[in-house]
């Protein structure tokens, strides 16, 4: 099955036809991003906590301190929702009414499990940095037991899940049309700079292609 089931809770109704309930479209959405935002309701608190993030499949993966009470509350089984959005563009139309914005967003909800295999923690955390910058894992010092104590694995399954499309120019009243006022879209591009060497690097030691090749999806 290619879509998501539509619920009560997913279903998109503010400009429905936004609404996107497929998973190429949410996959795509997600794997171009790296930053999310956390909603969770912890003893009558609000909470929205921004973290990165990472997909394998149906699942979503955050991480971070073990001794986070944000991912030991979140681990323990309360709800929360998961919002990752892409700007694209600023849209500038003939009146302040209708000037709007081009973006992709996806919104899941559920309850995050913790990954408690070590071996599973270590291959999820190898997913998410080999999506970002591939072959560094292993390249990098394997991660110690320390470090493997003081790191929190979440996973969260895409079931309760639906994505947001805006795409094109300004849609303004027919009447205004005509007005001689200039219109339509300004893209937004999010670019990765030359990378910077780290000062302790010793001399001669080059930058790795997926440092000076980095390119967002987005």
């Amino acid at each position: 099955m290619n879509d998501y089931p539509v619920t009560s809770r997913n279903r998109v109704k503010r400009a429905h036809e936004r609404g996107r309930y497929d998973r190429e479209t949410v996959h795509a959405i997600l794997d171009a991003g790296i930053i999310c935002h956390l909603g969770y309701s912890i003893d009558g608190q609000p909470f929205v906590t921004p973290t990165s993030y990472w997909r394998d499949g149906e699942t979503v993966y955050v991480h971070g301190s073990s001794a986070s009470r944000t991912l030991r509350d979140m681990g323990g089984g309360i709800e929360a929702c998961l919002a990752v959005t892409h700007l694209d563009g600023m849209v500038l139309a003939r009146s302040g009414y209708h000037h709007s914005m081009n973006y992709r967003s996806v919104i899941m909800y559920g309850t995050a499990k913790p990954v408690t295999d070590p071996d599973e923690i270590l291959a999820a955390l190898k997913i998410f940095m080999d999506q970002i910058t591939p072959g560094r894992w292993d390249e990098c010092r394997p991660v110690n037991e320390q470090e493997l104590k003081a790191t929190c694995v979440l996973a969260m399954k895409l079931e309760d899940v639906s994505a947001k499309v805006r795409t094109g120019p300004p849609v303004d009243d027919e009447a205004d049309y005509a007005s001689p006022m200039w219109a339509g879209v300004v893209p937004i591009h999010t670019v990765a700079g030359d990378p910077i060497a780290d000062p302790r690097l010793p001399d001669g030691v080059p930058a790795p292609d997926f440092a000076t090749s980095f390119k967002f999806t987005a």
